[in-house]
């Protein structure tokens, strides 16, 4: 599932719901407390010091409003309510549209479905379950279980996907974004550890996001009980975006292009690519996550405007 969701004045239910979940302190607390673990109601009924009543009362509000996600496990008096964060970004569109106003279709691409890949060591693969090949062995990148793979690093080189554009056919494209969960490569891990990664669409440069580090020292929120905690754990969730009035990265311009630079009609399929470029600064490898590794449940996710 997407952590973002976009809100707009057209559903007016869905945006009162998420308002009125929000306009509490009680529940502010409750989704900052999620953002490091999963908690019970109890746990969470300590930490804020509030009555067990009242934090299930705001559990459940927040529940409704579709902002947590709760399962029942065993407890030691009964079952009890686990509770984890499920968006991490809201955008609020206040515009009202007419029956014209732009189309969004959205595309998951699997990390693993690659169509062409140059990976360094320290460099791998690694899927729910287990390690894909051998590690450190950039031959392995093309083992056909690659399809599997919910985590892929290398110290320098690229990957390369294909999206499909066949919605584009007989309209034209006024947007395309691409968002991810990715930080640094390094062996284990070290916080501290830049890396310049740059993302092309089509070929075009659409700007160098510098990773701060290759993210360790608790685990991700989604990653397997086999994967080591002296490994790389999660990293950051960064969007690049292409439009009429140039590339971003997040919502700082990151390249002097637009959507229509791109062509993205153009062809039977939209290139992307993503590496570290020869000549960067800072090279520093790339960890792409999956949607059960890491913090982020996504793959790599392609929103097109229309």
């Amino acid at each position: 599932m997407s952590k973002e969701i976009e809100l707009s004045i057209e559903r007016p239910d869905e945006l009162y719901s998420i308002a009125k979940a929000l306009a509490s302190e009680v529940r502010i607390e409750i989704i900052k407390l999620l953002n490091y673990n999963s908690l019970n109601v109890n746990e969470i009924s300590e930490c804020l010091n509030i009555p067990a009543s009242t934090a299930a009362v705001n559990v459940k509000v927040l529940e409704e409003a579709g902002l947590i996600h709760t399962e029942l496990q065993p407890g030691a008096r009964g079952s009890m309510k686990l509770c984890s964060r499920k968006r991490d970004i809201i955008r609020m569109v206040l515009k009202s549209y007419s029956s014209s106003h732009d189309n969004s279709h959205f595309i998951n691409m699997p990390i693993g479905s690659y169509v062409d890949c140059k990976a360094a060591p320290t460099c791998g693969l690694a899927s729910e379950k287990g390690y894909i090949d051998t590690e450190d062995e950039p031959r392995g990148f093309y083992n056909p279980g690659r399809w599997q793979a919910q985590l892929i690093w290398f110290h320098k080189g690229y990957l390369e996907y294909r999206f499909p554009n066949t919605v584009l056919e007989g309209t034209k494209a006024k947007l395309v974004e691409v968002s991810l969960e990715l930080c640094s490569e390094a062996p284990n891990y070290q916080n501290d550890w830049p890396s310049d990664i740059t993302m092309w669409i089509n070929g075009h440069d659409c700007g160098t996001w510098t990773s701060p580090g290759d993210f360790g020292g608790r685990r991700g929120k989604l990653n397997p009980p086999w994967w080591s905690d002296g490994s790389t754990q999660f990293g950051k969730l960064k969007t690049w975006r292409v439009n009429k009035t140039g590339a971003y990265i997040d919502e700082k311009k990151s390249a002097e292009i637009n959507v229509n630079t791109l062509e993205l009609e153009k062809n039977d399929y939209i290139t992307v690519r993503i590496g570290i470029k020869e000549d960067a600064n800072n090279i520093g490898g790339i960890n792409i996550f999956g949607d059960k590794f890491g913090d982020y449940s996504q793959h790599i996710v392609m929103r097109l405007d229309y």
